[in-house]
């Protein structure tokens, strides 16, 4: 049999997103109340928080936390602070959960229940509606976890959002960030030390 060469697929990169089209993506997702709630703070949590569709449906009601001064949201330790006016998108999402109705489900703890009390929505399906109403998760994503890492140390962006230091120091350096050493600020609240303790 003769040789066959195959062609490389592409690795279907998205393209970057642009901080503008990011800060669009967002005010769109936190003020257009003619899409779905469950979409709307989905996309809040990829475009502020860099989060994969895949962790994002495994967040419980557990993992919200309010004092009197503040909403945090645990995405990694400590909690991550939740600002307005997607504090406000999420705890009515967390008041008012879909497939709540089954029979199954009524103790379900999942942000995002799915059929089952034991799984959430599925990703796929979140991801799909994320997809025809122009919010792409991909690239929305690598542009999110590219702004943070600018604005705040890799360790504590890794430390603070549950993603591993390498993850962060790699995005840094992609991104140019200006974070090779810090000792005297606070981000998040925290200050470096206690975000590498933590």
């Amino acid at each position: 049999m003769r040789r066959l060469d195959l062609p490389v697929p592409p690795h279907g990169n998205s393209a970057p997103l642009s901080q503008r089209r990011r800060l669009e993506l967002i005010r769109r997702a936190a003020t257009d109340d003619q899409i779905p709630l469950r979409v709307r703070v989905t996309a809040c949590l990829v475009f502020l928080y860099a989060q994969p569709i895949t962790r994002i449906m495994r967040l419980t009601l557990d993992d919200i936390s309010i004092t009197d001064t503040e909403v945090r949201l645990r995405l990694g330790n400590p909690p991550s602070p939740v600002p307005e006016p997607f504090a406000t998108l999420l705890l009515q999402l967390a008041e008012a959960r879909t497939n709540m109705n089954t029979a199954a489900n009524p103790d379900a703890r999942w942000l995002f229940p799915g059929q089952s009390v034991r799984e959430p929505l599925n990703a796929a399906t979140i991801r799909e509606q994320l997809r025809l109403l122009g919010f792409s998760s991909g690239a929305a994503r690598e542009a999110a976890l590219r702004q943070l890492v600018l604005q705040a140390p890799a360790p504590v962006v890794a430390k603070m959002l549950g993603y591993t230091p390498q993850a962060t120091t790699r995005h840094a350096a992609a991104a140019g960030s200006p974070w090779s050493r810090y000792g005297d600020c606070t981000v998040f609240g925290v200050t470096p030390d206690q975000g590498e303790r933590t």
